[in-house]
C-alpha cells in the first residue's frame, strides 16, 4: 500500500468516525443549589457557543440510534439533557432553548412528580406541563420511579431481590410516562450516576439505554448501558472548560473482571488496568487524573494495555479517573474517557448522597 493510499484511507476512516457529546444539566437558576445549577445567563452563553462554533444540537434519540445502528453522525454532534424535571427547565431554560431552536431531553421521576402534583408551589414540573413539552418535541425519559440509587442495596435484601424490586419500579415508571405523556423511549439516567456491572447487565436485559454521569464523548463502540454525559453546571460551567469537552473524541477503552467493578470498600482498590482499541494518539501524551489524587503515573504493559497504581488510597465518595490524549489525526482535539468508582466510607457505610 502506498503512503498516499494509506493516508487517504486513514482520512476516510476518521471522517466517518462518530463523535457525539451529551451535556447534563439540572437547574437553570441563580437561586437553586450551586452544585446542580447554572445561571440562566451562563446557560445562554453555552447555547450561543454551540451555535457560533458549528455544533449540531440534535435530539438524544439521534445519538442513541446512531450507536445502536452503527451509523456515524456528523462530527461535533451534541445533545442537551436535564435530570429531575425541575420547574425552572420550563420557566428559565425553555425560553433560551426556544431562542436557538435546540431540542432537549428531560429525565423524569414519576413517583416524585406524583407526590408534588397537587402542591401549590412545586419545584417540579407537573404532568400537564410535561405533556405539553412532550407534544412540542421534548423527549421525556426515565430517571427511575423515585430517585433511588440502584447501587445502594439496603441491608437485609439480596442483590437479586433488590434488582427484581427495582425492575418492577423501572417498568412502572416507564408505563406511567407512557400513560401521562405518550412517550416510551426506554432511556434511563442512573440516579446519582451510580451503577455496577450487575446493574449494567440488568439494564441490557430490560432493553434500556442507560446514561451515567461520568465524562466522555460517545462513539460507535460506546456501551449503551453506561453512556457518558458531561456535567455542565457549576463548577464546570465555564466556557473554557466546556470548549474542551465539546471537542472531545470517544476513547475506546475496556476493562475486565475486577477492573470493571465500581463499588469498593475504602483502601481495597489499589490500581486499575485499561485496554485501548485506538492508536490515534502518542502514548507518551496520555494523561490520567483521579479526583482527589491528581495526575497518575501511567505504565504501558504492551501496545494496547496500560495500568495505573494509585498514588494514594481512593477517597470515599464518587471518584473519577479521567484519561485524555491528544489526537494525531485531529490536531487540537482530545480523546476522553472517564472511569467511575463509588468508594465506601472507612466504616463500610455509604457516603452521603
Amino acid at each position: 500500500m502506498t503512503a498516499r493510499l494509506f493516508a487517504l484511507l486513514l482520512f476516510f476512516f476518521h471522517s466517518l468516525s462518530f463523535a457525539a457529546v451529551v451535556l447534563q444539566y439540572h437547574h437553570v437558576s441563580s437561586e437553586t443549589p450551586a452544585s446542580t445549577s447554572i445561571d440562566p445567563s451562563q446557560f445562554e452563553a453555552h447555547l450561543q457557543y454551540l451555535q457560533d462554533n458549528g455544533f449540531k444540537v440534535v435530539p438524544l434519540s439521534s445519538i442513541v440510534d446512531g450507536v445502536k445502528g452503527q451509523q456515524p453522525l456528523t462530527d461535533k454532534t451534541v445533545a442537551i439533557t436535564f435530570d429531575d424535571a425541575y420547574i425552572d427547565v420550563l420557566t428559565q431554560a425553555k425560553p433560551i432553548l426556544d431562542k436557538f431552536n435546540f431540542p432537549y431531553t428531560i429525565f423524569v421521576n414519576p413517583g416524585i412528580i406524583d407526590r408534588y402534583e397537587n402542591r401549590a408551589s412545586s419545584p417540579y414540573l407537573s404532568w400537564a406541563q410535561l405533556k405539553t413539552l412532550g407534544d412540542e418535541g421534548v423527549i421525556l425519559a426515565n430517571h427511575g420511579f423515585e430517585h433511588d440509587s440502584l447501587a445502594r442495596i439496603p441491608d437485609g435484601i439480596s442483590e437479586k431481590d433488590w434488582l427484581a424490586k427495582q425492575s418492577t419500579l423501572l417498568l412502572k415508571a416507564e408505563q406511567i410516562l407512557t400513560e401521562k405523556t405518550g412517550q416510551s423511549w426506554r432511556y434511563y439516567a442512573y440516579p446519582y450516576g451510580e451503577y455496577t456491572p450487575a446493574i449494567q447487565a440488568w439494564v441490557k436485559q430490560h432493553d434500556f439505554v442507560a446514561f451515567s454521569q461520568q465524562s466522555g464523548a460517545i462513539g460507535l463502540t460506546t456501551d449503551t448501558t453506561s453512556m457518558p454525559r458531561f456535567p455542565a453546571s457549576k463548577p464546570y460551567d465555564k466556557i473554557t472548560s466546556l470548549r474542551d469537552k465539546l471537542n472531545s473524541l470517544p476513547f475506546t477503552i475496556s476493562l475486565a473482571d475486577e477492573d470493571a467493578e465500581t463499588i469498593f470498600p475504602y483502601q481495597q482498590s489499589k490500581g486499575v488496568t485499561f485496554t485501548v482499541a485506538t492508536d490515534d494518539f502518542y502514548k507518551s501524551q496520555l494523561s490520567c487524573y483521579i479526583s482527589g489524587l491528581g495526575k497518575q503515573n501511567v505504565n504501558w504493559l504492551d501496545d494496547n494495555t496500560f495500568s495505573i497504581t494509585f498514588s494514594k488510597d481512593l477517597p470515599s465518595g464518587r471518584v473519577r479517573c479521567n484519561c485524555t490524549a491528544a489526537s494525531i489525526s485531529k490536531p487540537g482535539r482530545y480523546y476522553w474517557y472517564s472511569k467511575p468508582w463509588f468508594i465506601l466510607k472507612p466504616n463500610g457505610q455509604w457516603y452521603p448522597l
